[in-house]
């Protein structure tokens, strides 16, 4: 009797085992192509949120007046003061804020009456700096005319700031960008306050305006 090395395949298994191999190859594309899609998406969001660079805000957060000097005399009104002021300067971003010198200016209607002056520093990602100083404030260059002396006879005098701060946004020490931001803030003194030696300014308006460069 002659031994045979034949093994019999059955048909059926033969196929089902070739549905089990097709099935394992679809399975292996659906896995890489959504790996491919996560991949995709979670760049896409490293770029909206962490690469997307966002302009910093550059606030008066806070203020007070100290040694406050005024006359409503009709024919020389005049007002003077030191300004003790708390500068904010947010960074929303993922990288290092490095901010250049700048000045906030007072003004009283167009006039410049006082300038301060923010050294230049850094701000940690998501984080915030607060600054503070101070600033001689004097009518010295305003005329003197009727609106002056009605403004310092009602006790309430109004004062504007303005600022534009300029500086660089680092991410992963590898790009940087420049971004520039504008103070515009308003303040109400109440001059009937000045009896005491130092107090609080009413801030009327928070502004910090974005510059696109």
């Amino acid at each position: 009797m002659m031994s045979s090395n034949y093994k019999y395949v059955d048909p059926m298994e033969q196929l089902a085992e070739e549905l089990r191999r097709k099935k394992r190859i679809k399975q292996t594309i659906a896995f890489l192509a959504a790996f491919m899609v996560f991949n995709i998406l979670f760049i896409t969001a490293i770029a909206l949120t962490v690469i997307h660079v966002k302009n910093p805000k550059f606030l008066i957060m806070a203020a007070e007046v100290e040694n406050l000097r005024y006359a409503p005399a009709t024919n020389s009104p005049l007002f003077d003061m030191k300004l003790h002021c708390e500068v904010s300067v947010k960074n929303t971003n993922f990288g290092q804020l490095r901010y250049e010198k700048s000045i906030a200016v007072f003004a009283y209607g167009n006039v410049t009456v006082g300038e301060a002056s923010v050294a230049e520093a850094g701000v940690g990602a998501r984080s915030t700096r607060e600054v503070n100083t101070t600033v001689k404030i004097s009518s010295d260059n305003v005329s003197r005319n009727l609106k002056l002396g009605n403004d310092i006879t009602s006790g309430m005098l109004s004062l504007n700031s303005y600022g534009r701060l300029n500086g660089k946004v680092h991410l992963m020490k590898v790009m940087e960008k420049r971004k520039l931001a504008q103070m515009n803030c308003a303040m109400k003194i109440n001059l009937a306050d000045g009896n005491d030696s130092r107090f609080e300014v009413q801030l009327t308006r928070f502004l910090s305006l974005y510059l696109y460069v």
